[in-house]
């Protein structure tokens, strides 16, 4: 009965593998903190969990279960990502009652002495449905958001562009007549930010995903404590501007680097991956001389049409330098990622082509010279704790403000126009490995991290405000 007196957080991510991978981290140093962890996931991704890392790889933890509920959708391809506006639709009608059922059960476990009883959630920032749940139950909430602060403060945004008048677009050519390049120098802490450097480009007056995302941030407000992943230095100007607006702003990222110092191996072992990681690519990356690979990833979300891919892989393949390229089954929209025969045979010696690896890994091996990235958040701060520049080419949403600050506030990436053209891919890839444009970014994003190291140090900013999150969700309303 002695875990009846720990501590139990409920941590429950946005159902997608960038989220899942934040909260997990999360969830394994409060773990590694005293805590009871219940780690929710939907049913469809504790399955491809599971089925990824093996079907013994999330028993036997001590003081961490997994539990699932619905996304109620219908059933889809389990090795490709789910629709995100149908699972943000599902989310803000259907998570409610199913989560609060859960809640009641693990209560329920606490009178069969089996689990101790709730005291505090965790949740993903973008499921604003969870502090209904804390509320009713009268616990903290802690709202985690795994973006970057710039990217949050885009999204907090949305009315003021909505009452402005300047979203949504009254069509379609808004998107390429130049409309995007109107200065917005009304946002605090954000300087030369144009429209296109914001998460949202709609022309649907009733767009869901732009409702959910001001829904998600305006309620942020009633959070017992506002989490964010990155780090004091990276960001400061946004952090103290936010730190006006809302009470209790902990940044704790990067949390790699936290876990590096305070998480047993044990617990450290559990996987985030939804897809298989091979680790051949770590394999052939040891034979390659160090700063001599493009490593190329896209995310799990991203997609691109077949001849996107075609105009990046004869880029490549010009550049004449070794690349490791992660080529998802669902990349391509509407079809097979198929690359040119001629491609494969030009680049047998030189790249390799993976369905997913162990990124963080790749990331930090010694042969990684330049990241090509859709600018997640994620894989991003990634990088950055790396010390690797970016070549960045954002999809959508706040990956543009990611790649806006990492090429003009940050100075460690250079953008890609989505329009991409192989000439193009083939020139900036040559800046980076050859040019002294590349030599100087690679030398500012070391400087970048040594700051996070910094910051997650045993004083360091991150540390210190993991300590107050958890103060946060010890205290019982």
């Amino acid at each position: 009965m002695a875990s009846d007196k720990k501590p139990h957080a409920v941590c429950i991510p946005f159902p997608v593998q960038s989220h899942m991978k934040g909260m997990l981290k999360l969830a394994k140093l409060l773990h590694h903190r005293g805590f009871y962890i219940t780690f929710v996931n939907t049913e469809f991704n504790q399955n491809r969990l599971t089925k990824a890392g093996g079907p013994d790889s999330f028993y036997e933890f001590p003081n961490f279960q997994f539990k699932t509920i619905p996304d109620s959708l219908p059933p889809s391809n389990d090795n490709a990502t789910q629709d995100t506006t149908a699972l943000v639709g599902s989310v803000r009608r259907n998570f409610l009652t199913p989560f609060r059922n859960l809640l009641a059960q693990l209560n329920e476990d606490n009178y069969n002495a089996t689990t101790p009883a709730v005291t505090c959630i965790v949740s993903d920032g973008v499921m604003p449905f969870t502090i209904t749940a804390a509320h009713e139950l009268q616990i903290p909430i802690a709202m985690f958001w795994t973006f970057s602060a710039c990217s949050f403060m885009g999204f907090y945004q949305c009315r003021a562009l909505l009452d402005k008048g300047l979203v949504p677009f009254k069509d379609e050519s808004y998107l390429t007549n130049g409309y995007l390049d109107t200065i917005i120098d009304w946002i605090p802490g954000m300087k030369d930010i144009r429209l296109k450097d914001l998460p949202y480009r709609t022309t649907n007056p009733n767009d869901e995903m732009f409702d959910f995302a001001m829904e998600a941030v305006e309620g942020a407000s009633q959070a017992s404590a506002f989490g964010l992943h990155t780090f004091d230095a990276l960001e400061q100007d946004l952090l103290d501007t936010l730190s006006s607006m809302f009470p209790y702003v902990y940044t704790i990222g990067p949390l790699q680097l936290l876990l590096n110092q305070q998480v047993s191996p044990n617990v450290e072992s559990l996987g985030y991956s939804l897809w298989k990681e091979e680790p051949e690519c770590i394999q052939w990356l040891d034979s390659k001389e160090p700063g001599s690979v493009v490593y190329v990833n896209f995310g799990s979300i991203t997609v691109m049409s077949p001849q996107q891919l075609v105009e990046f892989a004869w880029g490549l393949a010009h550049t004449k330098h070794y690349f490791l390229w992660v080529i998802r089954p669902d990349l391509v929209i509407g079809d097979s990622a198929i690359l040119p025969s001629k491609f494969e045979a030009d680049t047998k010696e030189r790249g390799l082509i993976a369905g997913w690896c162990p990124q963080e890994e790749v990331l930090n091996h010694p042969s990684v010279g330049v990241f090509l990235t859709h600018s997640g958040w994620n894989s991003t701060i990634e990088s950055l704790t790396a010390g690797v520049p970016m070549m960045c080419w954002p999809f959508g949403g706040d990956q543009v403000t990611n790649c806006r600050y990492t090429c003009t506030e940050w100075e460690v990436g250079m953008e890609i126009d989505n329009n991409v053209k192989r000439d193009e891919v083939e020139k900036l890839i040559r800046e980076f490995m050859e040019g002294e444009k590349g030599e100087k970014m690679k030398n500012k994003a070391m400087e970048w991290k040594n700051l996070a190291e910094k910051a997650t140090g045993p004083d360091g900013s991150s540390t210190l405000n993991l300590d107050k999150l958890v103060n946060v969700l010890l205290s019982r309303n």
